[in-house]
């Protein structure tokens, strides 16, 4: 399936603070969102560029078929919103309910041989991932770049996701932290310099304007070592999350907590 080169797709938009930043790039967006009030802000924040076809919302969930799902809009932070029960579970025992709602879904090789195969392919929907990393090979589709919201409570599930990118051609690798994306200059597609600063909770730069070194899967696999050391110990639900209260009075324990955060792994092929 041949790869567009001014693509990218934006699986989990949320607000759309990482759309607008890809079309500040100058790239055409495909974005999906499940979340009905979401979709109206989005809607309503991206006007112009839908009005110019710029800008695709696909207001529906990444599922196995066509018929409506259950989805989990979480009441204590919108980007906890979930198709996946066991994750809709891990929210409700970190003291965050959800309301249950029934949403439109489709497969992502649907999307893929509607709109093409991107150049950048984002996903970031929580326990859902894998379905989008599964339907580029059914589909022939490999983006260049591609990043995903990695498993942060199993070990078996992150080295599954990287078996599933290798199986892809996928051989280099950066280990990214969700929350130290810091504002810049950026190039465009057109190779102009564009100044961004990003929201709390955007994925963030991709390819080229990613800083740090690619890695080897093992190199990186091995960055994880020490983060999963910290979900692990500080991480949501452990002993330490469930005691925030008294954790708050011990500076360096509150310091080392702040540090746990969400990671991406971003991908893409070796050169030549």
């Amino acid at each position: 399936m041949r790869e567009e080169k001014d693509l990218v797709f934006d699986v989990g938009a949320h607000v759309g603070d990482d759309s607008d930043f890809y079309l500040k790039l100058g790239f055409r967006v495909v974005a999906v969102e499940a979340n009905p009030s979401l979709v109206a802000r989005l809607r309503e924040r991206f006007a112009a560029e839908i009005h110019g076809g710029r800008y695709v919302l696909v207001d529906k969930a990444i599922g196995t078929g066509h018929e409506p799902i259950k989805f989990f809009v979480n009441r204590m932070t919108s980007t906890w919103g979930t198709a996946d029960p066991s994750w809709a579970l891990r929210n409700r025992r970190l003291g965050a309910e959800s309301d249950e709602i029934s949403v439109p879904s489709v497969p992502f090789a649907d999307l893929l041989q509607t709109y093409g195969c991107p150049y950048y392919l984002k996903i970031d929907i929580q326990g859902a991932d894998m379905l989008c990393v599964t339907a580029l090979k059914s589909i022939g589709c490999s983006p260049t770049y591609i990043s995903i919201a990695s498993s942060k409570t199993s070990w078996r599930e992150l080295l599954k996701e990287f078996d599933s990118l290798e199986s892809l051609s996928y051989s280099r690798f950066k280990v990214v932290n969700q929350s130290t994306h810091k504002p810049g200059r950026f190039t465009a597609r057109n190779g102009a310099q564009i100044a961004y600063a990003f929201e709390a909770g955007a994925s963030g730069p991709f390819g080229d304007n990613l800083a740090g070194e690619w890695l080897t899967r093992n190199r990186a696999i091995m960055r994880y070592v020490p983060i999963f050391m910290m979900y692990k110990t500080m991480g949501d639900n452990t002993f330490l999350d469930r005691h925030a209260g008294a954790v708050r009075r011990i500076p360096v324990l509150e310091g080392l907590m702040g540090r746990v955060s969400w990671y991406d792994t971003h991908a893409t092929r070796s050169p030549g």
